[in-house]
């Protein structure tokens, strides 16, 4: 298989990605795919979409989980609305996710991919150990199904979350790293935190951002592929170090201007092909 194919983030009817007949046109062969909503999640829509897919070219690598309520407007909302962090929400979003990871298996896909929210920092604080117990339950569910879950970097620090992913003591969970949001959340310098974290690294977003001015206090700003402070050429250095080689999925988060994103989608597309020839030659 060809190392680093590149992909996007697509949706069919939920999330910020965008459609699989824009992926098409990008010419790109992989997508990670937002999870559809729950009416949709059907195995008669699994076959059409799937067959959809391969008339198209495309394979899903990650199946994304996103969750009613969940809240991006600004860090303590993140904290207090995202993944399986808020109590109020975590048993129904572990069943959820557990039937976001069955749909997925209908896709044929092996990956499923979510943010679990902001882990407390202190491992002896009860909610610690309740996000822990929840990761393990889906872990095991997604064993069960022959899948593995990637943990979307950026609410904790590379420390923290190798901490967590070593608590949770489970051999199918992994990381979906993505260096934009380690500066969006001012969680810490991408390129070492991917250093640390490599060994778990089994996807990828290819986003960019530049620091806010109070980081961790307030959003730093998502801009395109190449432009921000991730340093591109040396974030595909460092994967190539790592030994990932695994899909290149680009990420850009502006459904509400649908021709801008595609525009600097496919600009992203562009940057990362020549960084391809010149890295892997």
């Amino acid at each position: 298989m060809e190392k680093w194919p590149v992909g996007v983030f697509a949706s069919i009817d939920a999330g910020l990605g965008v459609k699989p007949e824009v992926a098409r046109e990008l010419g790109v062969p992989t997508v990670h795919l937002h999870t559809p909503h729950k009416p949709s999640r059907t195995e008669e829509n699994a076959k059409r979409f799937s067959s959809k897919l391969r008339e198209f070219g495309l394979r899903i690598t990650v199946v994304f989980a996103g969750f009613e309520g969940e809240s991006y407007a600004d860090i303590p909302t993140v904290a207090k609305t995202v993944g399986l962090v808020p109590p109020e929400t975590r048993e129904a979003r572990k069943q959820e996710l557990k039937e976001i990871a069955d749909f997925a298996k209908l896709l044929g896909v092996n990956a499923v991919g979510l943010h679990v929210g902001f882990i407390p920092h202190d491992p002896g604080e009860s909610t610690y150990r309740e996000v822990l117990a929840a990761v393990r339950e889906v872990c095991d569910h997604c064993r069960g199904n022959g899948q593995r879950i990637h943990l979307e970097t950026g609410q904790e620090s590379a420390d923290a979350l190798l901490q967590f992913l070593r608590d949770v003591d489970r051999d199918n969970l992994f990381v979906n790293f993505d260096p934009a949001n380690m500066i969006l959340y001012g969680s810490g310098e991408p390129l070492p935190a991917l250093r640390k974290v490599g060994a778990y690294v089994r996807s990828v977003h290819c986003k960019d951002a530049k620091w806010a001015a109070r980081p961790g206090e307030e959003w730093g700003a998502e801009v395109p592929f190449g432009t921000g402070d991730v340093d591109a050429e040396a974030f595909l250095r460092t994967l190539a170090e790592i030994g990932y080689d695994g899909p290149l999925t680009i990420e850009r988060e502006i459904p509400q201007e649908p021709e801008r994103q595609k525009a600097e989608i496919g600009q992203a597309v562009r940057v990362i092909e020549e960084l391809k020839r010149k890295i892997l030659g």
